[in-house]
């Protein structure tokens, strides 16, 4: 009856060899002790081994991240550790990155439906007049997990509840849908009228990009930003700030036009890198990717420069977090454990801008495809 001891890993392994005709040879090979793994992972049979390499040391001026880091970044794409590593070089130049976490949300979304629209809007009004009762109720199931407000949002006759919590060092998708669904029992219990109900309408849009986690938050909201000095881009990466500046703007139509959810060029890139190197779920790169690029030309000629990430979900405690390798990540950023979230949100953030300045001045000057050629090349 083990599930994750060694007769039944061999057994499956075999199993899975005649059943292929393959060989598994480095899917076998592993350190971590596979007991460890019930709750991540059903019928084991090994790893998968993803490159890894390190960038930095990278200077951040966060309100949590303060100090020189050495950032992990697991990928199989040839010249990303290198673009990122270059991109902090220059960074540090001018004085490091300031990074901020502005906001805070995970939620769970909830759909109640009625005989009509007016049903569905009285519903509303007093979903906002037993707010405290129910946010009591959620709370019940959880010691870190917070209700912070709920929105609603009326269509035909459905009313959609959009619970919006605070879920400390989780990402916190099961501790919210487990508090959620203890508040609708308590809803569905004490309001007359509901003739049906789901605890998810798909309006949290869990794993999915969409408009409305850029303007309402999932996860951290967080910006990082910085004025890079003139002199440095030319000295490093061989551009102007003007070159950068327009070449932004140029972009920014084309962001429009292709109706993207993020105006800058790559920061899913760096922000994977991270996610496989630390044990985030990986799938919510799909909400993390969305991104808002900003610059500007100082009255001295320089280049100011933020991105403000508006909803990555980033974890340091549970989940894939305390998973061998991917615990030693995090432990190497200072990341590891309850109270350093927002620390390794400003991190990931910090890291993006970086990817960011390097990949532009790249394509500024030229040098995007040559890099590639040098560097990239595996066949």
């Amino acid at each position: 009856m083990d599930d994750y001891g060694e007769d039944i890993i061999k057994t499956r392994q075999k199993y899975f060899e005649k059943f292929s005709g393959g060989k598994v040879n480095h899917v076998g090979q592993y350190s971590i002790d596979p007991h460890q793994l019930q709750g991540n992972i059903e019928h084991f049979i090994g790893v998968a081994q993803v490159p890894m390499g390190i960038a930095g040391p990278f200077t951040i001026y966060g309100e949590h991240a303060q100090g020189e880091f050495m950032i992990p970044m697991a990928t199989t794409e040839g010249t990303l550790v290198a673009s990122y590593n270059r991109g902090m070089k220059l960074l540090n130049m001018s004085g490091g990155v300031k990074a901020t976490v502005v906001d805070d949300a995970m939620q769970r979304a909830p759909v109640f439906v009625f005989e009509d629209a007016r049903g569905a809007r009285d519903f509303v009004q007093w979903v906002k007049d037993n707010f405290e009762t129910i946010k009591a109720e959620a709370e019940s199931t959880t010691s870190v997990g917070k209700l912070t407000y709920i929105d609603n949002f009326l269509s035909n006759k459905f009313a959609f509840l959009r619970f919006n919590f605070k879920t400390g060092d989780a990402a916190g998708q099961n501790m919210v849908g487990r508090a959620t669904f203890a508040a609708c029992g308590w809803i569905l219990d004490h309001y007359q009228g509901i003739k049906n109900f789901y605890l998810e309408s798909n309006f949290a849009t869990d794993k999915k990009a969409s408009q409305i986690n850029i303007m309402r938050t999932r996860g951290k909201r967080v910006t990082a930003e910085a004025t890079i000095k003139r002199e440095h881009l030319l000295q490093v990466m061989r551009v102007d700030p003007k070159q950068i500046d327009y070449h932004g703007r140029v972009a920014g139509v084309g962001s429009f036009l292709s109706g993207v959810n993020n105006t800058g060029l790559h920061s899913p890139n760096g922000i994977t890198a991270m996610f496989i190197a630390t044990g985030q779920d990986v799938a919510n790169v799909s909400e993390s990717s969305a991104a808002i690029l900003y610059s500007e030309l100082t009255d001295e000629g320089d280049l100011y420069l933020s991105i403000t990430i508006p909803s990555l979900i980033v974890a340091t405690y549970g989940g894939g977090t305390g998973i061998g390798t991917q615990r030693e990540c995090l432990e190497l950023m200072g990341c590891y454990g309850k109270g350093t979230v927002n620390k390794f949100a400003e991190i990931v953030a910090a890291v993006v801008l970086a990817g960011e300045i390097s990949l532009a001045s790249a394509i500024s000057s030229s040098d995007w495809v040559s890099s590639h050629e040098q560097y990239g090349r595996n066949r």
